[in-house]
């Protein structure tokens, strides 16, 4: 089976570490591409393609601020992935759970 097009799939998208680090550096608020590049140690092209990527996915916006381009997180995009990783979260809770049994259990035996 192809794969989607990482320009039009979230998950596809999000899998190249470098644009993780883009929606992370974004958490903090909007940056220009030159200053992501830098704290990234990325070219400002190679840093421009990554952005195009993630906004064509709906992960990043972006706007004017007169010579400036600014480019912030738009969360709003990972919707997708959390509705997906939410169906793991019964896992987890039942994981957690028999964990904080078995630390009872061995506090109790102490």
């Amino acid at each position: 089976m192809a794969r989607a097009a990482t320009t039009s799939d979230v998950f596809n998208a999000i899998a190249e570490p470098q644009r993780r680090e883009i929606l992370a550096l974004l958490r903090t608020g909007e940056r220009p591409v030159t200053e992501l590049a830098r704290e990234l140690g990325m070219t400002q092209p190679g840093a421009s393609k990554h952005l195009r990527v993630l906004r064509e996915v709906g992960l990043v916006r972006d706007r004017r601020a007169g010579k400036q381009r600014l480019y912030g997180l738009d969360a709003r995009g990972l919707r997708p992935v959390h509705e997906w990783t939410g169906g793991f979260e019964r896992f987890w809770n039942a994981s957690f759970d028999r964990l904080d049994a078995y630390v009872r259990d061995l506090e109790q035996e102490e």
